[in-house]
């Protein structure tokens, strides 16, 4: 995860190489280290440095990792004449590379080529079954295709393997709930919360699909874990403080009689409403009295 003086930094590099400050090669160095995409950005200063000679040849044995981050970032923005030019580059001085065989099969995929990419990754695992990029772009594939199923089943496999990819049971979790099985999308986020039990986000993208299951014990968790987003994120998540009060109202008309619950869940509430009322007030006060309005409606 990108943080937030990297971000400054990059952010930084960007505008000094934009407004002609210099620096190309070190904000592209820092795009690759921090791995994230700005493919315009990449593919624009990248060739301003590959079709300058005197720059080029400043690299060193650095230039071919130009060409290949130039080729990813070339067939992001669909200008695949240019990303089919770094490959054949990068070819001839890696006649056998299976990493070059990779981008070769990316290309194929970008082009629509879709079962011969298919056919080149399988070919490329045999040689090394643990390549995580394939195993992702496998499952890229059955997604451009809309086969959703099978890229279930991709990411299943994929994470069988990698069990510790956050990404990729986010991803499988995201397209869970994009099929209604949010049983199978709370287990993407248990695993989630296990792993990264601080991440406030995942316990609110988990609490928000047990209150989509519904259910007395669901809700109560649920209520938990939006309780634990509010936790740890000071207070400040207004979307866990609705599900704090949507969650102890669905609970009062399932768990009627409860005395003691229902006076906890009451207090519980309370204070999530006044959170509400407090931060709608300095911050859209002209919604309060909608705010108000929805709150009135979820009373104990």
């Amino acid at each position: 995860m990108v943080t937030k003086t990297e971000e400054a930094e990059l952010n930084r590099l960007e505008s000094q190489v934009e407004h002609g400050g210099g620096g190309a090669w070190e904000y592209l160095c820092l795009i690759r280290k921090l791995k994230i995409r700005r493919s315009d950005k990449v593919l624009k200063h990248g060739l301003s440095i590959l079709n300058d000679p005197k720059k080029r040849s400043s690299l060193g044995d650095e230039e071919w990792t130009l060409y290949e981050q130039v080729a990813v970032a070339a067939m992001d923005c669909h200008s695949l004449g240019v990303a089919q030019d770094c490959i054949k580059v990068l070819s001839k001085k890696f006649p056998d590379s299976k990493r070059v065989g990779r981008l070769e099969a990316m290309l194929l995929e970008a082009k629509g080529c879709f079962e011969e990419a298919e056919n080149a990754y399988l070919s490329l695992l045999e040689d090394n079954p643990l390549d995580q990029v394939i195993h992702k772009r496998r499952v890229a594939i059955a997604k451009a295709q809309g086969d959703i199923l099978k890229a279930i089943e991709w990411l299943d496999k994929y994470l069988e393997i990698f069990m510790a990819d956050h990404d990729a049971w986010r991803e499988l979790a995201e397209i869970y709930i994009s099929l209604q099985m949010y049983k199978q999308a709370a287990f993407c986020y248990e695993e989630l919360i296990l792993a990264q039990p601080t991440f406030p986000l995942y316990h609110l993208a988990y609490a928000d699909v047990l209150y989509t299951l519904g259910g007395l014990e669901n809700l109560q968790t649920a209520k938990k874990y939006y309780a634990s987003t509010i936790d740890l994120t000071g207070g400040k998540n207004t979307r866990a403080l609705y599900g704090i009060c949507l969650c102890t109202y669905a609970i009062a008309q399932l768990a009627k009689g409860r005395n003691k619950e229902d006076k906890e869940s009451g207090e519980l509430q309370s204070l999530a409403a006044a959170a509400l009322e407090k931060e709608y007030k300095s911050r859209a006060p002209s919604k309060l009295p909608l705010l108000n309005s929805t709150l009135k409606n979820l009373r104990l």
